[in-house]
């Protein structure tokens, strides 16, 4: 996805893969010491990107400029990746889709919270500009009680989901545990062969879902022969440089990472990680992330519109970050979860899938990681786990993507967002408190709520 940071100087678009990976570096607008543009004032709407038959010079996105996702480009541009880059469907099949109900709550957007580390209120609603957000749904007890859109999306529109993507993945990994198909503690060499000689020969089907392997894998921007350029130059789906001489696509990467460090010791979040289980999902049932999303998921609820995911050069979907999606659709994801895989009356799939992700990973190796607006919190099958006192657990995605699921307040809540800073502690000071706020909300507006 492509944009370098300020600093850098890149010779070649970075990839979806590569923007993704970066889920603590503070890309685009915060590299120098202005302040970005606003919510508002960089609207896409407003700001005039790609309007016009042909749009004006200045105001095009897409290639051959490579800064497409620098802010604010990038809140034009996480709604329109099929027209940037290839892409592979996820199909919602030729069935009629599946109404959402609707009990719409005016009273949400007055709600107040205290955010981390402030003691000045705010409230819902100047919360949603803070954050950048282009889209947000609220289900309570399986109905809708709040939708809003802005910036470059509507009801019709798809949205970057970015490393919310991983969860999905996650997801099927664990599906595929709980039916028994795939053995959480079989070794990945057992399963690929491919990578038997790679740092991912070794580690269990468990350590992927948990993301504790040990990779000699750098994501470090400023660093130019950071493991992370060579990853973005093999993801690329676009026409290599004559002098190129590297892997190709995502599996050939994949085949040459290192080893540093034990499996099973600390949490690292590598988007490698994902990859690699996407390959293993792949080779044990015969599909693609995105052939096996569509059956078991997008197909079976209901869905309103495709998904689709970005690809690389010989079409493998980009597992780890490539999803697009529209809002209510990935609500519906949420709220599959939230049931334990029940919908309409029928098990999708196991409720232990979801029990596992519910239970979290190792909250030692987890802490080791230093995530300060997660303490206590742990990873399991590719879902953060907060462990508060509400049992909530998250996918969460750059730039401000979330699925957050509230158990105890039946809430499921689904925000897209294009926040100018890539990492969520940016914007997690405005956002996990105001999720907590609302679930209260909600639980004191219906008493028997659990």
């Amino acid at each position: 996805m492509p944009c370098c940071p300020n600093s850098l100087r890149c010779t070649q678009p970075v990839t979806v893969a590569a923007l993704l990976l970066c889920c603590t570096f503070p890309l685009t607008a915060q590299a120098s010491n202005s302040q970005p543009l606003t919510a508002d004032a960089s609207d896409p709407v407003r700001l005039g990107w790609m309007q016009g038959f042909p749009p004006p010079a200045e105001r095009i996105i897409g290639q051959p400029d490579a800064d497409y996702f620098s802010f604010p480009k990038m809140r034009w541009t996480v709604c329109h990746f099929r027209e940037l880059l290839p892409t592979k469907q996820v199909s919602r099949g030729l069935a009629a889709s599946l109404s959402l109900t609707y009990a719409l709550d005016d009273g949400i957007d007055a709600v107040t919270f205290y955010p981390l580390g402030s003691e000045t209120p705010m409230t819902w609603a100047a919360s949603l500009s803070e954050n950048y957000t282009d889209g947000l749904l609220i289900l309570h007890q399986g109905h809708v009680v709040y939708e809003h859109y802005a910036g470059c999306l509507d009801e019709l529109g798809q949205h970057g989901a970015m490393s919310v993507t991983k969860s999905m993945t996650g997801l099927l990994g664990e599906i595929l545990v709980a039916e028994g198909v795939l053995d959480e503690q079989a070794l990945v060499r057992e399963i690929v062969p491919e990578l038997a000689n790679s740092a991912f020969g070794n580690a269990t089907v468990q350590q992927l879902l948990e993301m504790t392997t040990g990779l000699a894998f750098s994501e470090d921007y400023s660093d130019p022969d950071a493991e992370i350029w060579a990853y973005n130059a093999a993801a690329s789906p676009l026409p290599k440089p004559d002098e190129y001489n590297g892997p190709r696509t995502y599996y050939e990467y994949l085949a040459t990472v290192q080893p540093e460090g034990e499996h099973g010791q600390v949490f690292g979040y590598k988007t490698i990680n994902t990859d690699a289980l996407g390959w293993v999902i792949a080779r044990t049932t015969g599909e693609s992330v995105a052939s096996l999303l569509s059956s078991r998921l997008w197909q079976r609820l209901g869905m309103e519109q495709d998904a689709y995911f970005t690809v690389d050069s010989i079409g493998t979907p980009f597992a780890g970050g490539g999803l697009s999606a529209g809002l209510r659709d990935l609500a519906r994801v949420g709220q599959l979860v939230l049931d334990e895989g029940e919908h309409n009356g029928q098990s999708l799939f196991p409720a232990a899938a979801v029990q596992r992700i519910r239970q979290g990973g190792d909250r030692e190796a987890f802490a080791q990681a230093g995530y300060s607006t997660l303490p206590g919190g742990s990873y399991r099958g590719m879902w953060w786990s907060l462990h508060n006192e509400h049992g909530a657990f998250a996918a969460r995605g750059v730039h401000g993507q979330t699925i957050y699921i509230d158990p105890t307040a039946e809430m499921v809540i689904v925000r897209f967002a294009s926040h100018p800073v890539a990492g969520n502690a940016a914007n997690d000071p405005t956002s996990l408190p105001a999720y907590q706020a609302v679930a209260e909300y909600l639980m004191e507006r219906t008493p028997n709520s659990p």
